[in-house]
Formats: C-alpha cells, sequence, structure tokens
C-alpha cells in the first residue's frame, strides 16, 4: 500500500527523468568491504551491503510530508532513486539467494533469466498498462462512486503484486507499478486520497511485526558494528550522491545538498526485507537481523534532523568579489 500510494505520485514521464540516477552499486561495494574488515562472513557481508544500499521509504516520505517538503525538487529526486534503488535491490536480492541455494556458486544462466524478467515485467507493465488501464480507472473516476474506485485501484494494486510475487519479484515493485500506472490517470489525486488511510495502517503493522523478530538481547554486542555500518553507508552515499547531482547541469547546489542528505539518512523496510529473504534460504547468520533491526531504530530517530537541516540550508546572494569569482555563500535558514 505504501508504495502503491508513492507510485500515484510518479507518472511515466516523472519516473523517467530520474530513472538513471542510481548509486546502489557503489554503496553496496564499500559497505562490503566494511562489513568483512568488520568479520563478517562473505554472504553476510553481500547481504549486510545490500540492505545498508536502500533508503527507507517509510520514514523519508512520513518526515518529507510532515515538513510539507513533498512537492519539493530533492523530494521528487530522493522517491525517484528510492525507487529505483528498490527495483535494483530486488534484483539483486533474487541473486543473492539463487547464489546462496547454489553453495555459493553463479549461475550465469539464472542471473540473466532473474534479470530479463525483471526488465521484460516492468517494460510491459508501463509500455502496455499505460494504454488501457489509465482509461478504464478514469471511465470508473467518473461515476463519483468512492467505493467502486477503491476497490478497482485495491485490485489493480494486488493483481500487479501478486503477478510480481509469481514471477519471483517483490510484491513492491508490482504494487509501484500499479500506482504509476493510476498516476497516468485523471484520477490519481482521488486515488492517492482514499487509499493514504490504509498505507498508514499498513505501515504501522509492517514495523510491529518486524520487531517481534528481532531478540534483544544480541543489541549491545552488535552496536559497535551497527554504527559503524551505519556511519559507512550514509557517508559513501552523502558524498556520491551530492557530487553526482552537483556534477549534472540539471540540479542546483541546494538541491544536491538536500537530496544527499535524504538518501543517506534512513534505513528500513526493505533492509529488513533483505535480511529476512537472507535467513529464508539461510545464507545468512544470526547477528545480521539485530544489525539492521538497531540500523533502522538509530536511522528512523536521526532521519528527521538530517532532513530539517537539509531543508535549513540556503544560498546567500553573492557579493561582488563573489560574482566574479562565480561562488555562493551557504547558509542555514532559522
Amino acid at each position: 500500500m505504501l508504495l502503491f500510494v508513492i507510485g500515484t505520485e510518479f507518472p511515466i514521464a516523472k519516473l523517467r527523468s530520474v530513472g538513471r540516477i542510481s548509486i546502489i552499486v557503489a554503496v553496496l561495494i564499500i559497505v562490503f568491504f566494511v562489513a568483512q574488515t568488520l568479520g563478517f562472513t562473505s554472504f553476510d557481508s553481500l547481504f549486510l551491503a545490500l540492505a545498508m544500499s536502500i533508503t527507507s521509504t517509510v520514514v523519508t516520505i512520513r518526515i518529507l510530508e510532515e515538513l510539507g517538503m513533498i512537492k519539493d525538487k530533492s523530494t521528487v529526486l530522493i522517491l525517484g532513486i528510492s525507487i529505483v534503488e528498490d527495483i535494483i535491490a530486488i534484483t539483486a536480492l533474487g541473486i543473492f539467494q539463487s547464489v546462496a541455494t547454489n553453495g555459493g556458486q553463479i549461475s550465469i544462466l539464472q542471473v540473466s533469466v532473474s534479470i530479463g524478467i525483471v526488465v521484460a515485467f516492468i517494460r510491459s507493465i508501463l509500455l502496455l498498462g499505460s494504454r488501457y488501464l489509465p482509461k478504464i480507472i478514469d471511465k470508473i473516476g467518473k461515476t463519483e462512486d468512492y467505493a467502486l474506485i477503491l476497490i478497482v485501484i485495491l485490485g489493480l494494486a494486488f493483481g500487479l503484486s501478486f503477478a510480481a510475487k509469481e514471477l519471483g519479484l517483490s510484491v513492491a515493485t508490482g504494487a509501484f507499478l500499479a500506482g504509476v500506472l493510476v498516476a497516468e490517470s485523471n484520477s490519481a489525486n482521488v486515488a492517492r486520497v482514499i487509499t493514504i488511510p490504509l498505507r498508514d495502517m499498513f505501515a504501522a503493522i509492517f514495523f510491529i511485526s518486524i520487531g517481534a523478530l528481532i531478540d534483544l538481547s544480541h543489541i549491545p554486542v552488535l552496536l559497535i558494528p551497527a554504527m559503524l555500518v551505519i556511519l559507512t553507508s550514509f557517508a559513501s552515499k552523502f558524498l556520491i550522491i551530492t557530487a553526482i547531482l552537483a556534477a549534472a547541469k540539471d540540479y542546483d547546489s541546494i538541491t544536491a545538498l538536500r537530496t544527499g542528505l535524504g538518501m543517506a539518512s534512513a534505513r528500513g523496510e526493505l533492509s529488513l526485507v533483505i535480511a529476512k529473504a537472507g535467513q529464508d534460504v539461510e545464507a545468512i547468520s544470526s547477528s545480521v537481523f539485530p544489525i539492521l533491526g538497531i540500523v533502522t531504530i538509530v536511522t528512523a530517530f536521526m532521519t528527521s534532523y538530517v532532513i530539517k537541516i537539509g531543508s535549513m540550508i540556503t544560498i546567500s546572494p553573492p557579493s561582488t568579489l563573489d560574482r566574479k569569482n562565480k561562488k555562493f555563500r551557504f547558509g542555514f535558514k532559522l
């Protein structure tokens, strides 16, 4: 439900505008080597690195909504990059699970099939679904029967989620694509309003169920490794994203900084899903899940302050000397 509602904010044109910006591979490699240095096994390091490479959409979007930044240019980038990361992460997760079940042997055929399924599923939904489904939704929207609209869009969300699951993908991917199709219709605003209460309810249930899986007795022992992983992923992701966006001509320095801070902060729902998937195939040790539990708690509190700091960053008007040197002064709006 969360990713469906997010999808309604992303018509296909907006999704394409941010689809090429993804830094998950770079962050994954950095965290992997840090985890290896801390003494984790190869599979522990792989799953931990993948989990730490993904920004929490749940936490981030809630904070952005509360701060009134949901329509900010940096927010569009944060959400767009997050969705691309989710898709890449789900593909990588399928590959990691496949390698783990094969005793650590990498099958080029299985990797190619996993990537091919993801690409074919997404392209078919966006190309074929966008031609017909938005028109159907608009016809139903004209009836002004909100119960009927809710049933239809939920059917679409759960239907594509089920299709994604049957293909071995994340249900979140199918739900997001359903939201994208709804965003192509004229009834997107209505759909968003009537599904937000459901999103909030299921998001709460999700975190309660994940919390029940965490063994609190492991937390004191794993606190220092968790903090090191948090610092590594935050610094690497912030620096990489800010540098990439600052180098791009389409984004100003403020947008680059705010996006870097927003993307580097929160870890959460999908990170925990990745850890659970690693446990399901017995690829990771029992210490990875508690570490990500600590990460989720710490970054959830940290993110609100980090994003608030980003929202206060401003550019002061340049002086005459600064104009000649093409420099700007950064400051904070208090």
